[in-house]
């Protein structure tokens, strides 16, 4: 009988949780400027030695949410510390964080779609039921 997930998924799966409570709850603290982000994906390697850490903001401004992402980058020895202590494992992956923007690009292509639509609706001609052949 295999088993239904990979020890890399379950990993990640839960360095995901462990990261969201991080985030939420000693990084605040440490960096109350940071605007609301979300961790939306973890990605672990084979070896388990590195995690891909995908966060969303946000913020309505571009520039905030790039400084907000440097702020992150700055702090990823700060959150694997606390990782450490929070996950039994032997070797802690390293964290790296991501911007995730495929939210924002969903909503981007939703508006697009959504004109294309109301585009196509606009052009058409209904067909006169009077006319006779």
């Amino acid at each position: 009988m295999a088993r239904e997930f990979s020890r890399t998924d379950r990993v990640a799966q839960q360095i995901h949780k462990e990261v969201a409570l991080i985030l939420q709850q000693e990084f605040k603290h440490r960096e109350p400027e940071v605007g609301m982000i979300t961790v939306s994906d973890v990605e672990v390697s084979r070896d388990l030695a590195h995690a891909k850490v995908f966060i969303t903001f946000y913020a309505n401004d571009e520039e905030k949410a790039k400084k907000d992402l440097v702020k992150l980058k700055e702090n990823e020895s700060f959150v694997r510390g606390i990782l450490g202590r929070r996950v039994r494992m032997r070797n802690i992956p390293a964290v790296h964080f991501f911007r995730d923007s495929s939210i924002l690009e969903g909503a981007r292509i939703s508006q697009l779609v959504n004109k294309a639509i109301a585009s196509d609706e606009a052009k058409k001609i209904t067909p006169d039921e009077d006319k006779e052949v």
